[in-house]
């Protein structure tokens, strides 16, 4: 692990769906600039990319985001789908231009990034993606019940019948067990420690909201395989895919899908779902090689 940088924060303020919202940001390192996207998820925060970009700080100057509606902070109530999540990397790169010398983002954030590149040619010198994913855990885990999820998110999204509904679904045994079957790859990793600081990280103010939209769905950037791999090719800078060796079936099998399309260069990194957090120094010196 590298020596520990100095984090300066900062705000970016944007008006997003016609709200405006404060944009915490962390900032380290010097050299070309690089901007760092963690995933979307229920646990999701900027926090969990720390140690890779305190991995990289001896090679760029690190700029990492919170997601609106994410984080380890009280989130803001805004519109949130796709479309939002566009216009905020529009005002991101409007705000903090770069250019960058390398994009990386994690999981689901991966398709939101590969679209801002296309939208900002010259943005990104190349992208590196950390097992992307672009469907939701429950259109990966039961697409036969599509039906089903927007009447899930808005009994979720409801007041008093909601918050209970989250705060089942949230528990720190949930927590524990999610993360040990998809989200690290070494169950031992999962602590108690740990847990409690996910867990923490989804009972800030607003957070049943986020995880709504992307459990349901709401917040996948594409309908399918074939527009997932429609964001490739001709257009984008250079692009790496780290594809973790412990990925589950079926989110390992849409990397699968990309790295066959010959659209990416794909690496094997160690972990699961979130090797960027479990394993900071090998996707970090993976970014490097690629």
């Amino acid at each position: 692990m590298s020596q520990g940088a100095a984090v300066a924060a900062r705000t970016i303020g944007l008006t997003l769906a016609g709200h405006r919202i404060e944009v915490p940001c962390d900032v380290s390192g010097q050299g070309p600039d690089a901007l760092i996207l963690p995933a979307l998820s229920t646990i999701s925060s900027r926090g969990e990319v720390a140690e890779l970009a305190n991995e990289l700080v001896r090679d760029h100057r690190c700029l990492v985001p919170d997601w609106p509606g994410f984080g380890a902070r009280t989130r803001e109530r805004i519109p949130l789908n796709p479309s939002t999540f566009h216009a905020f990397l529009d005002g991101l790169l409007a705000a903090a231009p770069g250019p960058y010398a390398v994009g990386i983002a994690a999981g689901h954030a991966a398709g939101y990034l590969v679209a801002a590149a296309r939208r900002h040619p010259g943005a990104f010198g190349r992208l590196v993606l950390v097992a992307p994913t672009w469907r939701g855990p429950l259109p990966t885990a039961m697409p036969q019940r599509a039906a089903w999820f927007p009447r899930i998110r808005r009994a979720v999204e409801a007041p008093l019948i909601g918050e209970a509904l989250y705060r089942i679904n949230i528990s720190p045994p949930v927590i524990g067990r999610m993360m040990r079957a998809h989200v690290y790859g070494d169950r031992e990793r999962v602590t108690p420690d740990l847990v409690r600081a996910k867990h923490a990280i989804t009972r800030q103010r607003n957070g049943r909201f986020g995880t709504a939209a992307f459990v349901t769905g709401g917040l996948d950037p594409v309908p399918s395989r074939e527009a997932f791999l429609g964001l490739f090719g001709e257009g984008l800078p250079p692009v790496l895919m780290l594809r973790p060796e412990g990925a589950p079936r079926r989110s390992g099998a849409e990397m699968d899908a990309l790295a066959a399309s010959g659209l990416v260069t794909s690496l094997r990194v160690p972990g699961a779902l979130s090797p960027h957090e479990e394993h900071p120094a090998a996707v970090a010196a993976a970014i490097r090689a690629g």
